[in-house]
């Protein structure tokens, strides 16, 4: 499994949330605290970001290499200022690939998507009904192997409904990822976050098997009018656990709802 991480809030340089903190996404890659199948996170991370000022696609920086190897992230997070941002370190399921076609977020015009978890037996049991699922363009958006851009699949499918918000898209992307799950009887974990650049979208799910951990904050001296969401606490803070089952939105202004998530 993965680490990620989520922000919201006044623009600042990246490096205030992927390096310098003492529990930093950096730290995380190499000594996880909350990582309960792997010892490590190196097989490649991926930072998304959107402009401060103005509207226009996220970027990405993705890379298949441990992130405590790479030698440009640092004058990269130095350099970049973001309001809207997504970023994680990856830990690889077992007989994925590394490689930079699986590393994450994902983008799609907008939108940023990035996942923690597994499927068990992804590629035996929920490969095909998941592809079975989507759209013929979602279908050819899917470029790597992982069962983390196939969740992403079904959300491009579900975003292609007229008038479907995010929310609900990542709902019913995770309502169908637990139907199948049900059906097949094989226990899957999905962390999701999901933005657009305006708000940050995302869940804590699980079925017959404990969800990843998962924090949300917010309004700290350190990032005033900020939320952040995190698989571990960058800091001591007031970090509260989101709810398993759980769908939560972030929007530009920082209020947070969450929701019950209608899944096994």
């Amino acid at each position: 499994m993965c680490r990620l991480l989520g922000y919201v809030g006044p623009a600042i340089a990246l490096e205030s949330l992927v390096l310098q903190p003492p529990h930093s996404l950096m730290v995380q890659s190499y000594a996880p605290r909350e990582l309960e199948v792997a010892k490590l996170n190196a097989d490649g991370f991926g930072l998304g970001w959107y402009h401060a000022t103005q509207r226009q696609p996220p970027f990405t920086y993705r890379s298949a290499m441990p992130m405590w190897n790479d030698a440009n992230l640092e004058p990269l997070c130095r350099y970049i200022t973001t309001g809207c941002a997504v970023a994680y370190v990856r830990s690889a399921t077992p007989g994925q690939g590394v490689d930079v076609s699986n590393c994450q977020p994902f983008q799609s015009g907008n939108l940023l998507f990035t996942h923690n978890g597994y499927i068990k037996q992804f590629r035996e049991k929920l490969y095909r009904p998941m592809r079975q699922l989507m759209s013929d363009r979602a279908y050819a958006a899917v470029h790597g192997s992982t069962d983390s851009e196939h969740i992403w699949g079904l959300i491009l499918t579900a975003l292609e409904q007229p008038d479907t918000s995010l929310t609900a898209a990542l709902a019913k992307a995770l309502e169908q990822l637990g139907a199948l799950a049900r059906k097949h009887d094989i226990p899957l974990a999905a962390n999701v976050l999901l933005s657009d650049g305006q708000k940050l979208v995302g869940a804590r799910l699980a079925f017959q098997s404990r969800p990843p951990s998962l924090y949300w904050l917010r309004g700290v001296p350190q990032f005033p009018q900020a939320v952040i969401i995190a698989s571990e606490p960058l800091f001591d803070g007031p970090w509260t656990a989101v709810e398993a089952s759980s769908l939560f939105t972030v929007t530009a202004d920082c209020d947070l709802q969450f929701s019950p998530l209608d899944c096994p």
